[in-house]
């Protein structure tokens, strides 16, 4: 049996070249053997590597066993299904896809080819999350009834605010916290969503759809309530945090403000390491991902009623696919 995973990396922005990084030099089962990137100086950055422009060349080179997409969300889909289409197995960041019909082409894709899909949703993979999780399975808090997830980043400049895509807030920060809550309260789905949210850092851009603080009510059919919350100027750093209060007790996750780290990949390296490893090993012994492209639809589905919600001013109630 193989003992490690040839990957090649599409994307290589910040988080693209950490997981480059990774792939390449901090794990014993994983290989790096390509990137593709438009940006002109990325085989400067990666030497030793095939360097694409195209992303389609990477995923048609013979080497490459599988793929990691570290792109724009607008284009993960495409790309997801492009690789599954050529037999590549698929680690995909979040979010997947940006509406449901787009998730079920991926999902569909990676079925029908018989390769592995898993979707970037690092916290999973936090010893310190990933130990709330052990304990709720072991009863520690009892029926869990009042669950809370918060992400805050240490700030957004004027000039990146201004180039915000609408409802990112949903799409691409809070849908971390909305698979956290999901992932935390196994066995439940969400069947409510109330959402408010505003321009509080960056007021002058809400009349273009920016929104850069938000609080997220859900309600679980297993009676639990929930809230998720995100900032995007937590001014004392990069901020993390998650509880679970039940019947039988409390379980947290995450660091205080004052020991938050600046960066999520200061705070988040080794759940971001961890996450490969995983799905590496599991690829090469054809087991099943941990986080399936069913996860992602379904926080998906969570951040696309949470916009439904904002526009209307009421809550949303949900009728999830089984899969």
């Amino acid at each position: 049996m193989p003992t490690s995973l040839a990957f090649g990396l599409i994307g290589a922005g910040w988080i693209g070249s950490f997981h480059a990084e990774t792939l390449a030099s901090r794990l014993p089962n994983t290989r790096l053997v390509a990137v593709a990137d438009p940006v002109p100086d990325a085989a400067e950055r990666f030497p030793g590597q095939r360097v694409y422009r195209e992303p389609l060349e990477l995923i048609a080179d013979p080497d490459v066993e599988a793929v990691a997409i570290c792109s724009p969300a607008t284009s993960h889909t495409d790309l997801v299904v492009a690789a599954a289409q050529a037999g590549k197995h698929v680690f995909c960041e979040k979010p997947m896809a940006l509406t449901l019909a787009d998730a079920d082409r991926a999902i569909a894709a990676a079925r029908t080819a018989g390769v592995a899909l898993q979707v970037g949703f690092n916290r999973r993979f936090a010893e310190d999350f990933a130990a709330m999780r052990d304990g709720i399975d072991a009863g520690a808090v009892g029926t869990p009834q009042l669950l809370r997830s918060l992400t805050r980043d240490p700030g957004i400049s004027v000039d990146v605010a201004a180039r915000v895509k609408p409802w990112t807030i949903f799409n691409e920060t809070l849908i971390h916290d909305f698979d956290t809550l999901c992932w935390l309260n196994p066995g439940a789905r969400v069947t409510e969503v109330y959402a408010q949210a505003d321009a509080l850092v960056h007021p002058q851009f809400a009349e273009q759809g920016f929104l850069d603080t938000s609080v997220v009510q859900m309600r679980f059919d297993n009676g639990a309530f929930a809230v998720a919350e995100a900032s995007f100027q937590a001014v004392y750093g990069y901020d993390i945090r998650g509880e679970v209060f039940g019947s039988g007790g409390v379980l947290q996750a995450g660091l205080a403000p004052a020991q938050a780290g600046r960066v999520n990949t200061e705070l988040f390296a080794d759940a971001y390491t961890a996450q490969f490893a995983d799905f590496a090993a599991r690829v090469l012994a054809g087991s099943e991902p941990s986080v399936s492209g069913f996860d992602a639809r379904v926080a998906l589905e969570i951040a696309l009623a949470a916009r439904e919600s904002i526009e209307t001013k009421a809550p949303v109630m949900l009728n999830r696919v089984p899969a």
